[in-house]
């Protein structure tokens, strides 16, 4: 999940003189070549998988995509065949590998973060367990968890901020086994809001439980800048039962951050259901 940096909001927000250079960067289109040396195949790769190939990085374990979402060199090669889930009749949802095993408890464990980290994650699995899934999730403090959290320090980069990172279930059914949250003064401030660190966590484990960004077709909606649309990756649809027919623009799996709280919405909660 990223947020936009104080220079991009005003730039937004003010249409300065002085800005007009990092501006016109970040609503820039994407380039046939990624900057950060990512080859065209892989680029080709991920496009194919259905993610956007703008401000792709390479990083430990694979490639960021999305700001937030890490693909393994596994992932790249590994053939999609699930469908989207549609709510609001717009594909807000995709699954990819989902977890098995159900019902089944997922543990969490915090390495070496901050109090406003360890409550984060408190805040983050108490909303899910309200809504009574067949996943349930438990913080641990010794012994192996399923997924951990850890940290890493990372300041702004083209007008945004990455907050924090994850990816998607293995393809035996378990779910993604590491969330990172950033620990930059940028991020969340030298003294973190527990419910905005929370939702973030909430934001990274439901890639871990294999949801996609619910703005992936149109991520001028949490982003700003032009609208995109990474088409449907040749793979077909399900309407869920009992959806609104308009587009609901609050939901936790958004690209980014309002810079708050956010939690479910009742698509959300609507789609957890559906799967599990």
């Amino acid at each position: 999940m990223r947020k936009h940096t104080l220079t991009a909001l005003f730039c937004l927000v003010a249409g300065a003189s002085a800005c007009i250079v990092s501006c016109k960067k970040e609503n820039a289109p994407a380039k046939s070549t990624n900057e950060a040396g990512v080859s065209q195949t892989t680029l080709d790769q991920i496009s194919a998988l259905g993610f956007s190939t703008a401000e792709v990085r390479k990083v430990d374990g694979g490639y960021l995509v999305e700001g937030d979402i890490l693909l393994s060199e596994n992932d790249l090669t590994t053939k999609v065949n699930s469908p989207f889930l549609r709510t609001a009749k717009e594909e807000q949802y995709r699954t990819n590998n989902l977890v098995t095993g159900l019902p089944r408890v997922i543990t969490i464990k915090v390495s070496n973060l901050g109090t406003a980290f360890v409550a984060g994650t408190d805040t983050a699995i108490a909303r899910y367990n309200r809504l009574g899934l067949t996943i349930s999730f438990r913080r641990i403090t010794s012994g192996t968890a399923n997924i951990t959290i850890s940290g890493f320090n990372q300041g702004p980069s083209g007008g945004f901020i990455t907050l924090g990172s994850s990816g998607f279930p293995t393809s035996s059914g378990n779910p993604y086994n590491s969330i990172q949250m950033n620990t930059n003064a940028a991020a969340y401030g030298s003294n973190p809001n527990v419910l905005y660190v929370g939702s973030v966590i909430q934001h990274e484990i439901g890639h871990c439980i294999g949801f996609r960004h619910t703005d992936y077709f149109n991520r001028a909606l949490s982003c700003g800048g032009t609208a995109t649309n990474e088409g449907s990756a040749g793979v077909g649809a399900i309407l869920i039962p009992g959806t609104p027919s308009g587009l609901s623009a609050n939901s936790w799996m958004l690209s980014c951050s309002n810079g708050g709280n956010r939690t479910f919405n009742a698509n959300d909660i609507t789609a957890l259901n559906y799967l599990y």
